[in-house]
C-alpha cells in the first residue's frame, strides 16, 4: 500500500471521526425553522376549525392562514451540523438554549404553550364579539390555591370569585383592588361559586411579598368568560402559543359576518390578541412570513411592533403584501379596502 494511499484512508479515517463528533456532540443553541400554516376557515382533520353553536354562522371560500414555526424546545439535540446549516439558511433562525428558564423541560413548555393557547382562543372571540357590538361578561377564576397560603382548604382551583365583602369581582384588577387596601390579618368575606352554587367563604388575609401593608389572599387567577352563544376552536395538540389570536378574532369575525373578508383569497398574519383587540407582537417572525408566502398568501397581517424583524425576513414583497396593523379594528378595516381594490393604500412597515 502506498503513502499516499495509507495517507487518504487516514484522512478519510480522520473526517469520519470529526463527522462523528459533530453529529454527536450536542451544542447550546436551537434552530427555529418555518412550519405549516393552517387555514382556520377551513377544516383539521375532516373538522370545522371554528364552530359556532347558537348563531347564525356565514363560510368565506378564501383562506385566514395561521402561521406556526417548528421551534426547537429546552431540550431539543441540536449538533453542529444542524448549527452550521441554521446559519447558512436564511429562513432558519439559531438562538442560544438561554432563551428558556432554568429548568425548562420540552415538557413544562408544551403544558405553558396549551395554556397560551386557550387563553388566546378566549381573548379572540372577546375581541371578535366586541368588534360585532356582542356583549358578554368576564368572571375571576381561581387557577391555583396556595398550599401555606390563607386560603388553603377553604377555595378551590375552579372557583369563580364572585364579590369581596359584597363589592363584584368582574375582573382580575377589580379583585386585587379590592383585597390589596385591605389590612393584612382580616377575616374578608369572599362571594364564591363552586359547581353552580353560590357560597359565602371567610379567608382572614395575609401580608402581600411586595408590601407588608397590603393584603393577599394567597391564590392565582385569570379571567374567565362567559360569551352569549359557545365559539370552539379545534386545532391539533402540537399547536400552542399566543400568536394565532389575532387570526382566531378574525376568523371568528368572518364565520359571524355574511359576505367574504378575504374575497376569496389567502391571508396570513401572526400576532396576539387582548379582549379589547389590540394586536400585540410575536415572535419567530422571521420564520412565518417565508411560510406564509410559500402557502400562497397575498397578505401578510403584522403586529406594528414587529415591522422592524419583519421588514429583515425572507420574502418576496412583490407577492406577498405586508400590512401593518395595531388593532383587530385596523385588521377588518384594512382587509375590506383590500378586498375593494387590491392596490389600495394600506399601512405599511418602513425603516
Amino acid at each position: 500500500m502506498s503513502r499516499r494511499t495509507v495517507a487518504g484512508l487516514l484522512a478519510l479515517g480522520l473526517m469520519v471521526v470529526f463527522g462523528g463528533i459533530a453529529v454527536a456532540k450536542p451544542v447550546d443553541y436551537v434552530t427555529f425553522r418555518p412550519g405549516p400554516t393552517m387555514n382556520v376557515l377551513g377544516k383539521y382533520d375532516g373538522k370545522t376549525i371554528v364552530n359556532v353553536t347558537g348563531h347564525q354562522t356565514y363560510r368565506d371560500t378564501g383562506a385566514l392562514r395561521m402561521v406556526t414555526v417548528y421551534a426547537g424546545g429546552p431540550q431539543e439535540h441540536t449538533n453542529l451540523f444542524d448549527l452550521v446549516y441554521g446559519w447558512i439558511d436564511p429562513d432558519i433562525a439559531v438562538l442560544p438554549k438561554s432563551i428558556y428558564g432554568k429548568g425548562e423541560t420540552d415538557e413544562t413548555n408544551r403544558q405553558q404553550s396549551a395554556v397560551q393557547m386557550s387563553s388566546s382562543q378566549d381573548n379572540a372571540t372577546a375581541a371578535a364579539l366586541g368588534a360585532l357590538g356582542v356583549g358578554y361578561q368576564t368572571e375571576v377564576e381561581v387557577n391555583d390555591v396556595a398550599k401555606d397560603g390563607p386560603s388553603a382548604g377553604k377555595l378551590d382551583k375552579g372557583d369563580v370569585l364572585l364579590a369581596v365583602g359584597g363589592k363584584t369581582t368582574p375582573d382580575p384588577t377589580h379583585l386585587v383592588d379590592l383585597i390589596r387596601p385591605i389590612k393584612p390579618g382580616t377575616p374578608t368575606q369572599l362571594t364564591v361559586r363552586r359547581d353552580g352554587a353560590q357560597k359565602q367563604i371567610t379567608v382572614t388575609t395575609q401580608p402581600a411579598p411586595d408590601d407588608p401593608k397590603a393584603s393577599r389572599i394567597g391564590v392565582s387567577i385569570k379571567q374567565d368568560f362567559v360569551f352569549p352563544f359557545k365559539v370552539r376552536i379545534r386545532l391539533p395538540d402540537t399547536v400552542g402559543g399566543p400568536s394565532a389570536g389575532m387570526m382566531f378574532a378574525l376568523s371568528i369575525y368572518d364565520v359571524l359576518t355574511p359576505g367574504s373578508l378575504t374575497g376569496g383569497k389567502t391571508i396570513a398574519g401572526s400576532g396576539e390578541i387582548t379582549p379589547d383587540g389590540k394586536v400585540g407582537p410575536i415572535g419567530g417572525i422571521g420564520q412565518k412570513l417565508p411560510a406564509a408566502e410559500r402557502d400562497g398568501a397575498k397578505v401578510f397581517l403584522v403586529a406594528a411592533d414587529n415591522c422592524a424583524e419583519a421588514l429583515s425576513a425572507h420574502f418576496n414583497a412583490d407577492k406577498m403584501r405586508l400590512v401593518k396593523v395595531n388593532t383587530l379594528s385596523d385588521a377588518i378595516k384594512d382587509l375590506e379596502t383590500w378586498r375593494a381594490n387590491p392596490d389600495a393604500a394600506l399601512p405599511r412597515c418602513t425603516r
